[in-house]
């Protein structure tokens, strides 16, 4: 089936697409004679009667059409007796797919007019406007939206400010609190540590509570194959240890995974690349592909991890730094979350001096400020011995725009290594580290950091039971 006979079947029966559609098409954009004709029929109807014709309506309507051969008449009665529409068809991909259609129609018309202007064939325009009509050309665009009027448009800025937005929440209530209750869409968001410090397993936590909160989740790894990382989401959602995992009958996995189906309705989709080999471009591609082959849209993205990824604008070299290099990705990672309306999660190594502080800043980051400075919410995990010694993990926030940072700076959450969880802590625990100073001074441990350490309470092995 032809496009212009889809654009013709849901303009009859999708008055929605229609009204959206119709002010941007243009007849000289269908090329074949009867489509052209009932492009203008249907053109005519609506902005004579303000609604759309039915399958009669433009019938009798072409009947009295004059001027026209027998085979083009033919044609159009044909033409018409086709017209139908799939009503599952997604009316966000049928809109993207026609202003497509309207693009290169438009480039196409612009170049063939060129051509007749370079050939003195088009004695109303002159070679000099050439330029101007491929402007407009590529300039066809379903965006009617020019700005946000200040004065004019202060009842919906009123309606944005009280507006509570849609955000993808965590499974750790300290991380809900001082993003305001998760993730907003359209960010990009960075966990900063070391190699070693967990960045795989929160990011794997976290896209394994996203599931069970019933969201479609897409984890990119470029680290890791497709099977470990699943591996790591089904420890958590098993609640099993990867040893226990490995040497789990197979009726048994089968038995537990059919539990864990029962409780989402979400999807997970894991999808592997070659270290340093994709971008954002591949992954604008997955997320086409994946919306036209299995229907799954994501709500996040994980990408494991940033500074592995390749540029799609930058290629790099011994003439490229790494803050440029690293930077270039960084943008182009929240681009696509703009794009794709989807909060991007991803990681970055903190730098040599930073793996070995007990404590991190903005300056530990690995190869990059700019990474910072692009990241709408950043911040770090900590390890060290006597954290493992209590099975915890300290979190730093370092940059926050969905929040306060002066609030819960710093705080720790519990961390099962072998069942990749991380889980809520008693509240009482985070009464030594719950202010707005550093973490820690950049020495070894420094005197105030020791006794910190020594003030805390043993690890609870009833409590982590609890929250396992």
């Amino acid at each position: 089936m032809a496009f212009e006979q889809v654009i013709f079947g849901n303009l009859l029966y999708r008055e929605d697409y229609g009204r959206k559609v119709l002010p941007f098409l243009k007849s000289e954009y269908f090329h074949d004679p009867s489509e052209k004709i009932i492009f203008e029929l249907i053109d005519t109807y609506i902005h004579k009667y303000n609604r759309f014709p039915s399958i009669e309506a433009l019938t009798v309507d072409l009947d009295a059409v004059t001027g026209i051969n027998e085979t083009i008449h033919s044609n159009c009665k044909e033409l018409v007796s086709k017209l139908e529409i799939d009503p599952t068809t997604d009316i966000e991909w049928l809109l993207e797919k026609t202003e497509k259609f309207c693009q290169e129609k438009s480039v196409y018309n612009a170049i063939m007019q060129s051509i007749q202007i370079l050939d003195n064939k088009d004695p109303k325009h002159g070679k000099g406007s050439i330029p101007q009509i491929l402007s407009d050309a590529l300039a066809v665009s379903f965006d009617t939206n020019i700005g946000h009027s200040f004065l004019e448009d202060a009842e919906s800025r009123f309606e944005f400010y009280h507006k509570k937005e849609a955000r993808i929440a965590f499974n750790l209530d300290l991380m809900n609190e001082i993003s305001k209750g998760g993730l907003p869409r359209k960010t990009l968001n960075i966990i900063l540590g070391g190699t070693g410090a967990g960045k795989t397993l929160v990011m794997c936590n976290f896209a394994a509570g996203n599931l069970l909160d019933g969201k479609n989740v897409l984890y990119i790894t470029m680290e890791m194959a497709e099977e470990r990382i699943a591996e790591r989401i089904d420890a958590n959602l098993m609640d099993v240890t990867l040893d226990e995992l490995e040497m789990m009958p197979r009726d048994s996995y089968m038995k537990k995974l059919e539990k864990v189906r029962g409780r989402t309705s979400g999807k997970l989709i894991i999808k592997e690349y070659p270290t340093s080999t994709a971008g954002s471009g591949n992954f604008r591609h997955l997320l086409n592909e994946l919306k036209l082959k299995k229907n799954f849209i994501p709500d996040i993205i994980y990408i494991d991890y940033l500074n592995i990824c390749a540029s799609s604008r930058v290629k790099y070299t011994a003439t490229v730094n790494s803050y440029t290099y690293v930077k270039a990705i960084a943008e182009e990672l929240r681009g696509l979350a703009v794009e794709f309306n989807v909060p991007i999660v991803s990681a970055t190594q903190t730098t040599r001096s930073g793996y070995n502080s007990s404590d991190v800043d903005l300056t530990d980051t690995s190869e990059s400020f700019g990474l910072p400075a692009t990241a709408d919410f950043m911040f770090a995990i900590i390890t060290n011995e006597e954290l493992e010694s209590l099975n915890q993990l300290m979190i730093k926030q370092l940059k926050n725009r969905y929040g306060d940072l002066s609030r819960n700076r710093r705080f720790v959450v519990g961390i099962n290594r072998s069942k990749m969880k991380l889980y809520d802590v008693d509240p009482s625990e985070q009464e030594n580290i719950q202010d707005d100073s550093p973490v820690m001074d950049k020495t070894e441990f420094g005197e105030r950091d020791s006794d910190f350490f020594k003030s805390r309470s043993k690890f609870d092995r009833k409590k982590f039971e609890g929250f396992a």
